[in-house]
């Protein structure tokens, strides 16, 4: 055996049988988290931008039938899974089985609706229901998959590439899906989220006990007494004042996010991100709706 063929057998099975550093239960466990959590960021990311690409073709998801809202569920979700499941090292075979975990509980969950014995609604809430068995039981067949730890060995293919920056950047793909109504329907968010926005690092800061050191927690306050006053602004000047005061203290918060998340201090850096992102598309959007 070549060296070169060697040490790739070593990558193929490192990925695989890494020793875990907790116990094969806790270990499956935080696998099967771990999906779930890709699965509702799959769903809130890409359900928006599907509604409004068939928006834009003239058609109306909401007026579907339940094999449509099926269909865009089981896909968003699955795409969400599966793009986490390829990050963690896992092969195609495991992505395929999990994948068909996920979507064929719909199809069963179908099935007496068209019998014509449940509602629609029923058919989905089935669908939902026999998902995570369905999703326990592929992991059984596989238990020593889900039971051991993954190395992450670098991207060789653009596709991995592309699953890696997704799987790291997993914050603003989650504030763009979160904020993707507001490029469709731009409007003017209420004065009182700008308090909210001033007071929500003091609020976090002060639960992580971060304010330690006068200044930081100083500093604080004086951005929440700020953004008070942008609020009181907001809600008692003139519509041509209030739009323009609204899009700059969403704007003018970016800093603020940006400063946090280079720093690490006060905030998580994956919440600091979001922000970023949800306080710029919001105040973009807001001078666009002006």
């Amino acid at each position: 055996m070549t060296t070169s063929t060697h040490a790739a057998t070593q990558h193929r099975t490192a990925t695989v049988t890494a020793r875990p550093p907790h116990g094969p239960v806790a270990t499956f466990a935080r696998h099967l988290g771990g999906m779930a959590v890709a699965m509702l960021l799959g769903m809130l990311l890409l359900q928006p931008v599907v509604a409004a690409l068939a928006g834009a073709a003239g058609w109306d998801l909401s007026a579907a039938g339940p094999e449509v809202a099926a269909l865009v569920m089981a896909t968003t979700m699955t795409l969400g899974m599966a793009v986490w499941m390829v990050h963690r090292g896992h092969g195609p075979r495991a992505v395929g089985e999990m994948s068909a975990a996920m979507v064929l509980p719909f199809a069963v969950g179908l099935a007496p609706y068209w019998a014509g014995l449940v509602s629609g609604a029923d058919a989905l809430v089935v669908g939902h229901a026999l998902m995570a068995p369905a999703m326990v039981g592929a992991m059984l067949l596989r238990r020593d998959e889900y039971t051991g730890g993954h190395v992450h060995g670098p991207a060789r293919t653009a596709w991995g590439r592309g699953v890696e920056v997704v799987a790291h950047r997993w914050p603003t793909f989650l504030a763009l899906g979160l904020t993707f109504d507001s490029w469709v329907s731009p409007g003017i968010p209420p004065a009182w989220t700008l308090a909210v926005l001033g007071a929500e690092y003091l609020v976090i800061g002060a639960f992580r006990r971060e304010f330690r050191r006068a200044r930081l927690l100083t500093a604080h306050v004086a951005g929440f007494v700020v953004y008070l006053g942008f609020a009181a602004v907001a809600a008692t000047a003139p519509a041509a004042v209030a739009g323009p005061v609204v899009a700059a203290a969403w704007l003018l918060h970016v800093a603020w996010d940006v400063a946090l998340q280079r720093t690490g201090r006060v905030t998580w850096r994956w919440f600091a991100e979001a922000c970023i992102v949800i306080d710029l598309v919001l105040g973009v959007t807001v001078l666009l709706h002006l």
